[in-house]
């Protein structure tokens, strides 16, 4: 069954307040959200509006501005995840999202991949004590985020491989792949056990799903299944008033 979680910064914002937005997100029947950060600050707050709403709070990003792109650089990823580890206990979330960052081009890209792969080792354990699954992203750098370290699927699972920890998993974005590389059933499927966390977008332009050229019933339909038990972000900007933006996409999820 698919289950999915608007990510919040995008969809539901004809309602000012984050507060408000997970409400909304109750009134429309969806049974998680998510957002990029929570700060410390905000969680009492989450935490009654997620319980008054009943949504479940599915993913957030660690907040490692630096990135994981230098050795370095892994004890304070290591902080940012025990930081991150605290929130996500209170707010009962199961992943966290991590990016390597930009490409540093006056080194060798085996360096920075090596960096990725240590950083990730080092906080593979914290994780693993949480019982949480860090997701690591991909994103493309052909139209959205020029300069990114990480946008191949084949090196982020080589990545997954040399970390070696059942916690530490992909967020597979189905937008950012269509764009960078397509052939998405047959890489969902062959690596579905090393998926965490799934975001969605059609493609051209980032819209909402039925706006773009991704076969959605195929798509999903292989998802759910391969057994695919986690939630898909829904990370799109969307053309209408939200509600209105799901219809086609809640449609097709009804029909699996």
């Amino acid at each position: 069954m698919i289950k999915l979680s608007p990510c919040i910064n995008l969809l539901f914002t004809e309602v000012p307040e984050l507060t408000d937005r997970i409400a909304a997100v109750g009134e429309a029947g969806l049974p998680a959200c998510e957002f990029p950060h929570c700060s410390t600050k905000d969680v009492d707050t989450i935490i009654a509006a997620k319980e008054q709403a009943g949504v479940a709070i599915a993913a957030f990003a660690i907040a490692a501005e630096q990135g994981i792109l230098d050795v370095s650089l892994a004890e304070e990823f290591v902080r940012c995840t025990q930081e991150a580890v605290e929130v996500a206990h209170r707010l009962e979330v199961k992943v966290l999202i991590c990016g390597p960052g930009e490409e540093d081009t006056s080194r060798p890209r085996s360096e920075q991949h090596a960096a990725v792969v240590a950083c990730l080792q080092a906080a593979a354990p914290v994780a693993e004590a949480a019982g949480i699954t860090l997701a690591l992203e991909p994103v493309n750098v052909i139209v959205d985020h020029p300069g990114q370290y990480l946008s191949e699927s084949a090196e982020a699972f080589e990545i997954l491989d040399e970390v070696g920890s059942p916690n530490v998993k992909l967020l597979y974005d189905i937008y950012h792949q269509q764009v960078t590389e397509g052939n998405l059933i047959a890489t969902i499927t062959s690596h579905i056990d090393q998926i965490a966390h799934f975001h969605l977008a059609d493609v051209p332009g980032r819209h909402e799903p039925g706006t773009g050229e991704i076969n959605w019933e195929n798509v999903l339909g292989a998802i759910d299944e391969a057994g695919y038990e986690g939630y898909v972000g829904l990370e799109y900007f969307p053309t209408t008033d939200t509600l209105e933006s799901l219809e086609y996409l809640l449609a097709v999820v009804n029909s699996l």
